[in-house]
């Protein structure tokens, strides 16, 4: 599907009898009537300097000037412009702030086995800015290539962009919100997909859990000490000797059991697969190798062997997920290990691809595809080519040069392995997946790697989620206390109040650090992990509308406060702070020993305090108390929150009656929005079964807009309680679709200025008015 707004430009060469031209093809996307851009084409005769601009005539901003020049030749590629302000987001995968340097700052974009630290290429590749105009308007940009390049940012402000191979084929998304430009970047790249209710809960993981015991332990103890868990993982561990597909019968042998108590539980169990697969077993000994052997799905070497690599079975040979006959393969592979481990989605891990070789056991040959002239920059400062960490350059997928496609191996490794799991068990699932490329949020989540217990790294959390958000995957998440190294206790209870809001929620570990998750800590910290999830699985039912409408329409989920606020430029560098929708502020402690928080709320809002339910009345920058047991929470004035009282895990929590904050604004206004479904059916949007409902609050009443009723919960279609902010004094009666409540149905709290109304409203599907004299 193609953008409403916007202009792509495709710069390819072609060779004519030996000789080679520059084919410029422009496709304007939907011809405006008023168009809000301009595009100029200069160079167009034979010895002109070749160059185009496209600029927002309504104030006459630069959107792209190429007028520094281009240069197009064998495995290198060149092209620059001006930008219109130095606030430019996104270029990803990489580590670093939200609004990027601009500073002869360059960002290199090669998915790489890198853990997220320093400026290396990391594990994803995203061509894709955003950029904030001197107005507040914002556009984007999208290079479609998949070929190593560099980002090269510099302070006039302007950017150079380089490519070692394919051609230039790019886009540009008007906006003029930042809102839009995400939204008219995903129509393009595809929409995020639809994860299931549970993926939404809290997951618990590590590496080193060492028997399928001691992970039971654990989930007891979650139970025990009344801790939500939704889902638990594990890492390769649980293999026979690293092998997929296999489990450790000595250690792990009572896994099926355990997954078995889980689903009994209401919870769900996710395990870890790696693309590579061994290549030493011995003959018919290894089904997925011979099955893989017998339909030729392995990427070959230059010669036209199996290219052999080593990752931790050994020596593995990789599937080519280009070629459908490996979807096949995988898909089977999948169904037969469902059939052992009843597994509720999959963790597909070292997909960049990892090679502990660099290229192949065999080496690679002399060829410029492994050494071209030109490699990015943080590939070549540390003097190192292409192929370190993964595998030759020169190899071949189905009819491509690795060379071309190797940034994709993650994506469609994704695109299989949803397929494959839909396939199996017939419903939404949950895919994880390290390395990603624009548009994998349409088939997985993400999450950002292997980082470490370190407090530097819980604050690089923030702008690593948002930057995720921009691209199109909002199910993205980071590993809670830290992956690498001993957390401590001050900061893994910092860590999981702020993870509470991260759009994927699991706290992972390491192999050899000490135990982190939630009930190895004192009473005080248990009690605050507790509280924060508690509060995120009482918002479950905004969250998931949240995730309904970036799958339907390419909305964020977590939001950087710029997106929510354009036109105020203090939010424009904020990563401290970010936002669920456009109605949650979450403000977290990001430094040792601190006990309040430097924020800032936009001004021009009401806001109210979530947890102690008053209105704030200084906005600004302001500093918030935070003790050890709370994060700050801010409610926006104008929104309706819907929610449901928390419980150990989803299943149980839908099963509760719904509430509704109302948080009123300045004109004594607010509206939200609710999705249901069953939470886990692949069709339901295409079959109408689901409900949606529109709230709306004004100075005298709530009522409720039913925009659809095709999904009735048995257990919890109940609203038992309305919680008003914002009205200016108490009501003297309240009255429920034309009947007077008795007095001791509602409660106006003078000191907060809240009133809370206990309500039966038996059917959520049916519309109801809730007036208040």
């Amino acid at each position: 599907m193609r953008p409403t707004i916007g202009y792509e430009l495709r710069l390819v060469t072609q060779t004519i009898r030996g000789m080679r031209f520059l084919l410029i093809m422009m496709m304007q996307q939907k011809r405006q009537k008023n168009p809000i851009y301009s595009f100029k084409l200069l160079g167009t005769k034979v010895g002109d300097y070749f160059s185009f601009s496209i600029t927002r005539p309504s104030t006459n901003t630069i959107i792209f000037n190429s007028k520094t020049g281009l240069v197009f030749s064998d495995q290198y590629i060149q092209i620059a412009t001006d930008l219109a302000s130095k606030y430019i987001y996104g270029i990803g995968e990489h580590v670093g702030n939200l609004s990027l340097d601009i500073n002869w700052n360059t960002i290199s974009l090669f998915s790489r086995d890198q853990s997220p630290e320093g400026n290396y290429n990391v594990y994803g590749v995203h061509p894709f800015y955003l950029s904030m105009e001197p107005d507040g308007n914002a556009h984007g940009f999208f290079l479609l290539n998949s070929n190593a390049m560099d980002f090269v940012l510099q302070p006039t402000p302007a950017l150079t962009i380089r490519t070692i191979g394919g051609i230039l084929d790019m886009y540009f998304f008007l906006g003029p919100s930042p809102a839009q430009v995400v939204q008219q970047y995903t129509e393009l790249i595809g929409r995020p997909y639809f994860p299931p209710y549970w993926a939404l809960g809290y997951h618990l993981c590590r590496w080193g859990y060492r028997s399928a015991n001691n992970t039971r332990e654990v989930v007891e103890r979650m139970r025990d000490m009344l801790i939500p868990q939704d889902t638990q993982w594990n890492d390769i561990d649980y293999m026979h000797d690293y092998l997929d597909f296999t489990v450790d019968e000595e250690q792990f042998g009572e896994l099926a059991e355990l997954v078995d108590d889980l689903h009994e539980n209401g919870q769900h169990y996710v395990m870890i697969v790696d693309p590579g697969i061994s290549s030493d077993q011995p003959s018919g000994s290894y089904p997925p190798y011979d099955e893989g052997i017998e339909k030729d799905i392995f990427i070959k070497n230059s010669t036209g062997s199996n290219l052999i690599g080593k990752v931790w079975p050994g020596n593995v040979t990789f599937p080519d997920f280009i070629n459908d006959t490996t979807h096949e393969w995988w898909a089977e592979m999948i169904r037969n290990f469902y059939d052992e481990i009843p597994f509720d989605g999959l963790w597909i891990d070292m997909n960049e691809p990892s090679d502990f070789y660099d290229g192949s056991i065999l080496g690679c040959p002399d060829d410029p595809l492994e050494t071209p002239l030109y490699i990015p920059l943080h590939i070549s400062e540390r003097g190192e080519v292409l192929r370190v960490k993964t595998i030759c350059m020169t190899a071949w997928q189905s009819q491509y040069r690795h060379y071309n496609v190797h940034s994709l191996y993650g994506h469609n490794e994704a695109i299989a392995t949803l397929n494959a799991l839909e396939d199996v068990l017939g419903t939404r699932t949950l895919v994880l997946s390290r390395s990603t490329f624009a548009g994998s949020g349409r088939y997985a989540g993400h999450w950002l790697g292997d980082n470490q217990s370190k407090w530097p790294d819980l604050a690089r959390s923030i702008p690593g989620i948002l930057d995720f958000s921009l691209f199109g995957v909002p199910l993205v998440g980071v590993d809670i206390c830290g992956f690498s190294g001993n957390t401590t206790e001050e900061l893994c209870a910092r860590w999981q109040q702020l993870g509470a809001f991260y759009p994927f929620s699991r706290n992972h570990n390491e192999y050899n650090a000490n135990a982190q998750d939630p009930t190895v800590w004192s009473s005080q910290t248990v009690t605050a992990i507790r509280d924060s999830l508690n509060i995120r699985y009482s918002l479950l039912p905004y969250l998931y509308t949240l995730f309904y409408l970036a799958h339907t329409n390419g909305e964020t989920v977590a939001r950087p406060l710029f997106m929510q606020f354009p036109k105020d430029n203090q939010t424009w560098t904020i990563e401290t702070q970010f936002m669920w929708g456009d109605g949650l502020l979450i403000s977290p402690v990001l430094t040792k020993g601190s006990r309040s928080v430097k924020a800032y709320l936009p001004k021009g809002e009401r806001w109210y305090d979530f947890n102690m339910m008053t209105e704030v009345t200084e906005v600004g920058k302001v500093t918030l108390d935070a003790p050890l047991t709370i994060i700050p929470l801010h409610v926006r004035g104008g929104v309706i929150l819907p929610q449901q009282a928390s419980n150990l895990t989803t299943t149980e929590s839908r099963e509760n009656p719904f509430m509704l904050l109302v948080a009123l604004d300045s004109s004594l206004s607010a509206s939200g929005l609710l999705f249901l479904d069953d939470g886990e059916s692949i069709g339901s949007l295409s079959s109408g079964e689901y409900t949606l409902i529109k709230y709306i609050a004004n100075s005298t009443s709530l009522y409720s807009e039913v925009m659809m009723s095709g999904y009735s919960p048995v257990d919890s279609s109940v609203i038992d309680t309305v919680t008003i902010m914002g009205l200016e004094e108490s009501p003297t009666e309240i009255i429920l679709n034309d009947a007077t409540l008795p007095d001791f149905y509602w409660h106006w709290e003078n000191s907060t200025m809240v009133l809370v109304v206990s309500i039966e409203i038996p059917d959520i599907n049916q519309p109801f008015t809730l007036e208040w004299d």
